[in-house]
């Protein structure tokens, strides 16, 4: 579930969700951003073996490692919205910076 998350994060670069997701989600998304930064054969079956599809692979060594070369970390954002009608959760906006 949290691989299926970091995977719209990273496409969308911006996904609606619960603070807890978030949260978890949250460094699944900074390690491959920084694992995508060095392009090596060895970083990119890093990230393979993360994400079950190229897509997201791609656009972190194509789009977003150009990005993000001269930022040391903190790739993303969590914005507070509202509590959600049915249970109460705190939800969140997870985007990229």
């Amino acid at each position: 579930m949290l691989a299926n998350l970091a995977t719209s994060v990273i496409l969308h670069e911006k996904v609606q969700t619960t603070q807890a997701k978030a949260q978890a989600v949250r460094r699944l998304v900074e390690r491959a951003i920084t694992t995508g930064k060095k392009p090596t054969l060895a970083s990119r079956r890093k990230l393979l073996a993360e994400f079950s599809t190229e897509h997201p692979v791609k656009k972190i060594l194509e789009v977003l490692s150009p990005r993000y070369t001269s930022r040391p970390g903190g790739y993303t954002r969590i914005v507070k919205l509202r509590t959600r009608q049915g249970d109460g959760a705190e939800m969140v906006r997870i985007e990229l910076v």
